[in-house]
C-alpha cells in the first residue's frame, strides 16, 4: 500500500526540474479516463434504455417482449412508458428505484405469471404522444370470422366504432374517448380491476354524481378518495403493447390473410383446438400441432394427397403462433392477463356499464350497445 502511495505521489508531484510533459502526464491520463468513463456511461445508459436490453436481459421477459415486437408501439422504447419522458435526473432516480426488480430476480422473490401494479400514469406516458382532447371521427370496422364446420364458413361482423372524445364545453362530449377528457373516478376491489362497485363522475360545472353497484355493500359516504383511481387510457387499453391474443382471434386472422388456407377442411376447429390445449413444454406443443398432418392423412386422404403443402404451411403458421402466444416457463398465455378492450373475453366495458350502477336518482350508467358502436351499420 505504501509503495502505491509513493508511485502516485511521484506521478502527480514530480521533483523540481522535471520536464513539462511529466507534469502534464497525470492530468492527461485523468482527462482520458474521465472521457472514457463518460463515453462508457453514455453508451451504457443508451443500451439499458433500449428495448433489446429490457426484453432479453432477463428470462422473465419473453412474453412481454414478444408481444411488444408485434404491437402498435413496436417503435416506442419501453422506457417511454415505464420511466417516462422527463428531466435526466428524474429518469435516473426512477431507474435507480427499479433496482428492487434486480434484487427480486437475484433472490427469486417473484412468481409467475408476473403482473405490473405500478405503471406510470397515462398523463406521463400515453399523453406525451396522444393528445387527449383530440376528437376522433367514427370508424367502420370489418371483423372477419370463420365457423367451426367442415367448410370453415366465413362471415363478417360490421360495426361503426364511436371513438369520439372531447367534452360538452367543446360542443362534443360523446363516444368512447369521452371518458378520458372528463374526470371519472372508480373504486376497484381487486388488483386486476375486474370488480368496480363505485364510480364518481365530475361534471363540467363541478357537480359530482356517484354510481353504486346495487349488489355491492358500499356506502358512498364512506368511500375514501385516496382509494379511488382516475380513469385514463390504461383503464381500457391495459394490454395495448403486451397483448397475447386468444386462439380463435389468432386463427381467424391467419385464415383471413390466407396464411392458413380456408380451403383445408375443418382447419378452423382443429387449429383453435390445437392452440387451446395445455402442453407441458414448447416441444410437446410443437409435436402435437404437427400431429395435424396425421389427422388429414387419416380423415381427408384425397385432400392431403393433393394439398399437402397447404397443410404443412398451416402447421408451420400454428407452431409460430403458439410460440408467440404461450410461454410455459413464465406461465403466461391469453388467460393470465385480461384485455379490457371490448367485452368478449373479460367484463371490459361492462365493469361499469352493466345496468346495475345507479345514482341517487336511481339512474343507471347507460347500458346501450349503440353508445360505443353501431351494429349493424
Amino acid at each position: 500500500m505504501g509503495r502505491i502511495r509513493q508511485v502516485l505521489r511521484s506521478l502527480f508531484f514530480p521533483p523540481p526540474g522535471t520536464r513539462l510533459w511529466r507534469w502534464l502526464l497525470p492530468y492527461a491520463i485523468l482527462g482520458v479516463m474521465t472521457l472514457v468513463v463518460l463515453i462508457l456511461g453514455a453508451y451504457s445508459w443508451e443500451y439499458t434504455n433500449s428495448p433489446e436490453f429490457c426484453g432479453t436481459a432477463c428470462h422473465t421477459m419473453p412474453p412481454e417482449y414478444t408481444a411488444y415486437l408485434v404491437s402498435p408501439h413496436a417503435r416506442v422504447k419501453c422506457v417511454e412508458c415505464h420511466i417516462g419522458r422527463s428531466f435526466i435526473a428524474t429518469q435516473i432516480s426512477r431507474k435507480a428505484g427499479d433496482i428492487e426488480h434486480i434484487v427480486s430476480l437475484a433472490f427469486r422473490r417473484y412468481e409467475f405469471p408476473i403482473y405490473v401494479r405500478t405503471m406510470r400514469p397515462a398523463r406521463e406516458s400515453c399523453e406525451r404522444c396522444h393528445y387527449p382532447e383530440k376528437f376522433s371521427d367514427d370508424s367502420l370496422r370489418e371483423i372477419k370470422r370463420f365457423r367451426d364446420d367442415r367448410d370453415n364458413t366465413p362471415y363478417s361482423i360490421y360495426l361503426t366504432l364511436k371513438t369520439g372524445g372531447g367534452s360538452k364545453r367543446q360542443g362534443l362530449g360523446r363516444g368512447i374517448h369521452w371518458h378520458i377528457e372528463n374526470p371519472v373516478y372508480y373504486l376497484a376491489l381487486d388488483p386486476d380491476e375486474q370488480v368496480i362497485p363505485y364510480v364518481r363522475v365530475v361534471g363540467d360545472d363541478g357537480s359530482v354524481t356517484e354510481y353504486v353497484d346495487v349488489e355491492a355493500d358500499i356506502n358512498p359516504a364512506e368511500v375514501d378518495p385516496a382509494d379511488l383511481k382516475e380513469m385514463d387510457c390504461i383503464t381500457c387499453h391495459n394490454r395495448i403493447t403486451h397483448l397475447i391474443r386468444p386462439p380463435d382471434d389468432i386463427v381467424d386472422q391467419l385464415m383471413a390473410r390466407r396464411v392458413i388456407s380456408p380451403e383445408i377442411p375443418e382447419i378452423h376447429r382443429k387449429a383453435v383446438e390445437a392452440l387451446s390445449t395445455r402442453y407441458d413444454s414448447i416441444e410437446i406443443a410443437m409435436n402435437a400441432i404437427a400431429g395435424l398432418m396425421g389427422y388429414y392423412q387419416t380423415y381427408y386422404p384425397d385432400f392431403y394427397a393433393a394439398n399437402r403443402d397447404q397443410i404443412e404451411a398451416a402447421i408451420a403458421a400454428l407452431q409460430e403462433a403458439y410460440r408467440q402466444s404461450v410461454f410455459p416457463e413464465q406461465k403466461a398465455d391469453w388467460t393470465t392477463h385480461v384485455n379490457e378492450i371490448g367485452h368478449k373475453y373479460s367484463p371490459g366495458c361492462f365493469r361499469c356499464h352493466d345496468g346495475k350502477h345507479l345514482n341517487a336518482q336511481q339512474e343507471a350508467i347507460r347500458l346501450e350497445c349503440n353508445l360505443c358502436h353501431s351494429i349493424p351499420v
